[in-house]
């Protein structure tokens, strides 16, 4: 039998181990009628530009299945892609996978990107007139980097014709949920969860609670923490934002007070300073770029800041 949905998987260099683990055995366990992990209605190979084992970031190898040399279009549907930790490395990757992916669009195989690999697509112009759907994390570096492209905030995945994106996570479980319920059906694609231990598939809307700080906020502290992520790079100013929130900027530091101790302006500040961090710590772009994705103004500001709130300069922050 010929399964309903035919997937090459494409890890990318030091891509993350949690999504590429949770969507294939989300795979293997709707695959079969038992847990046999035979794939009869979903089937998969690992895909690479060449046989060399692709390691993660975490250290661990996946060995590759089919090369590039190897491969009929014609046997599958999907190409899934896997990004590595670092966004603008994984970018770096287009003049050596473009012409692969480029084959791929050629032959009617829709691309998926998980976490961060939609760098790589929009790096080969592969993403032009298409939604984008990546790690809140490299949701600022991704607009300053290709400023053209839409990204969907607060989404865990985006279906777009025949480009498709996922935040990465566990979010690439209900990503294949969704994939399978479109080839096979609603109650294959649910098959396994509670093996997984996962108590429902998560709708692409979901809003992930973990962003903040707990049930007991107020709603207008939640909404305003995701319009901060949102607006990260912007010059937007906190009664902006009160105001799309429909309440005063009175009342919105009353709220951030009681729930975080500090104003909803100090609030902003320690969210860029907190991302700027991760960004100084897992990119090589200079201070200027990452002062500019998230809304700092220059390098020479954000140092200060840096400086401040860190107790070293950015160079000694990088470096450790």
């Amino acid at each position: 039998m010929t399964p309903d949905l035919r997937l090459l998987i494409l890890p990318l260099p030091a891509f993350a181990l949690l999504p590429f683990g949770g969507f294939l055995d989300k795979l293997r366990f709707s695959a079969d009628d038992e847990d046999y992990s035979r794939q009869r209605y979903c089937s998969w190979r690992i895909l690479g530009l060449d046989a060399t084992p692709v390691e993660s970031s975490s250290g661990a190898v996946v060995q590759v299945e089919l090369t590039a040399q190897q491969l009929d279009w014609s046997d599958f549907d999907y190409l899934v892609l896997f990004g590595g930790r670092n966004a603008a490395a994984t970018a770096a990757l287009a003049p050596r996978y473009k012409p692969l992916l480029r084959q791929a669009v050629k032959a009617g195989v829709k691309l998926v990107s998980i976490d961060n690999a939609a760098f790589l697509l929009a790096a080969c112009g592969l993403l032009e007139g298409h939604k984008v759907v990546l790690h809140w994390r490299h949701e600022a570096e991704f607009r300053a980097s290709f400023p053209q492209l839409q990204v969907l905030t607060e989404q865990l995945y985006c279906f777009d014709g025949a480009r498709i994106s996922c935040a990465g996570g566990t979010a690439a479980i209900d990503l294949a949920v969704a994939l399978i319920a479109q080839s096979s059906g609603r109650a294959r694609a649910l098959k396994g969860l509670a093996d997984m231990l996962v108590d429902e598939s998560r709708d692409s809307r979901h809003a992930l609670r973990s962003l903040e700080a707990g049930p007991e906020q107020a709603r207008a502290v939640q909404r305003a923490s995701a319009l901060m992520r949102h607006h990260l790079a912007a010059p937007v100013t906190i009664e902006a934002l009160a105001a799309e929130l429909g309440i005063s900027r009175r009342q919105l530091d009353r709220q951030f007070q009681a729930s975080h101790g500090m104003s909803a302006k100090a609030w902003w500040l320690e969210m860029r300073l907190q991302q700027a961090r991760w960004r100084l710590l897992n990119s090589s772009h200079s201070l200027a770029q990452i002062a500019d994705e998230v809304g700092m103004g220059d390098a020479s500001y954000l140092g200060k800041w840096v400086r401040r709130r860190f107790g070293c300069t950015a160079q000694a922050l990088r470096r450790s």
